[in-house]
């Protein structure tokens, strides 16, 4: 196993993109499980696999899907994923879908193999607390719901896509909802992990506190 700097938080705290960003400063592989739990959602939808879907029946769609994380490129069934992960549709399904035992077991071992023979910088819910819980550096990203709001409500108006500030917010408060209450590795900050709240902070800021307690 190598080195593992876990990052654990709700949506819009920052995490991808400061994950991203500490993983090239360090040489390390940047493990975006977000995008994992997404790629998977897409496929489900695509498939139209409704929420209350049996297990039995998502399972199938995952025995016939390949998912591959590599050089910061993320795979579904041999093609690169891009914005179509990234909408508010496929960002409900994926949290959704990431309750599920049989979606979690798929990616679980994707997830862990690709810290077997690689430094990685992992993102996630539930890096600190069930993935990765010996993790050489355990941190849990936060900011007030407004602030995260705001930032998915640029971010997405960046890309094109119609949505309000209510929109946004609501959506930050469903998904916070939703991942902390889940029965399954629910969202939570690991006892031993490092808690940064970045409302205040500037991208650049938030990783320059990481890296000082890495350090």
């Amino acid at each position: 196993m190598g080195k593992i700097i876990a990052i654990d938080g709700p949506s819009g705290s920052g995490k991808s993109s400061v994950s991203k960003k500490l993983a090239e400063m360090l040489g390390f592989t940047y493990l975006d499980t977000g995008a994992m739990y997404r790629a998977v959602a897409l496929k489900l939808r695509q498939n139209k696999i409704a929420e209350d879907a049996d297990d039995k029946i998502i399972t199938d769609i995952l025995r016939n899907t390949s998912l591959l994380f590599q050089d910061g490129k993320l795979f579904l069934d041999g093609v690169m994923v891009g914005d179509e992960i990234r909408t508010p549709e496929i960002g409900h399904y994926s949290s959704v879908f990431s309750a599920r035992k049989v979606v979690r077991d798929f990616l679980f071992e994707i997830q862990r193999m690709a810290a077997e023979k690689n430094d990685i910088v992992a993102e996630g819910r539930d890096m600190t607390t069930v993935l990765f819980p010996d993790a050489n550096g355990k941190f849990f990203l936060t900011a007030s719901d407004r602030e995260r709001a705001r930032r998915r409500y640029l971010q997405l108006n960046e890309k094109g896509m119609d949505i309000t500030m209510e929109d946004a917010l609501r959506d930050v408060r469903e998904r916070d909802d939703r991942d902390s209450h889940r029965d399954i590795a629910p969202l939570r900050k690991a006892d031993d992990a490092i808690l940064i709240d970045s409302t205040n902070l500037s991208e650049d800021e938030t990783l320059k506190r990481i890296v000082e307690y890495i350090k």
